[in-house]
């Protein structure tokens, strides 16, 4: 009978984090529909970002600055950051350079973390990847570890294809 009750729980917990993340994906279409400014449609995500998910202390975008292969502070939400990253260094930095998602359950055990904010514990980072070229990456912290799970980087993912599809 618990084991029922756990799985009906965990369930539902999982179909309400769906819907948010349903419902967040709608609200940022609506709100980026007949903009063309990048920075404030960039702010506005942060926003919405930074005020919809629980247990997250920063969410914001950095920009990939081609001409010093850099990656350069953009919108977030949060506490001061780090203005300049490296290409390959910390979880920003390697996410861009590899590409590919990065879902990091304890931030203190990545190789080359860099710590703009101590109270961050696990973080999970998209890339940006518009017209096959690098344009940023999208950054999310949280001040708890293992925070993020697969469904959160699947919707994370969505999100930010809802954002190259707009700037692109």
């Amino acid at each position: 009978m618990i084991i029922l009750i756990l799985y009906v729980i965990i369930i539902a917990r999982g179909e309400i984090m769906k819907t948010n993340y349903e419902l967040m994906i709608q609200q940022l279409e609506s709100m980026i529909a007949n903009e063309s400014n990048i920075i404030g449609i960039l702010a506005n995500a942060s926003a919405l970002l930074f005020h919809t998910l629980p247990n997250i202390n920063w969410a914001g975008f950095y920009l990939y600055d081609k001409q010093n292969d850099k990656l350069t502070l953009g919108p977030f939400q949060g506490k001061i950051a780090c203005m300049h990253i490296p290409m390959n260094k910390g979880v920003c930095g390697t996410s861009a350079h590899i590409k590919k998602t990065l879902n990091v359950d304890d931030v203190h055990t990545f190789d080359g973390h860099i710590a703009c904010d101590n109270a961050s514990n696990s973080e999970i980072v998209i890339p940006i990847i518009i017209n096959n070229a690098l344009f940023g990456v999208l950054d999310i912290d949280a001040p708890i570890k293992n925070r993020f799970n697969n469904e959160d980087q699947l919707y994370l993912e969505k999100f930010v294809d809802v954002l190259k599809n707009h700037i692109s």
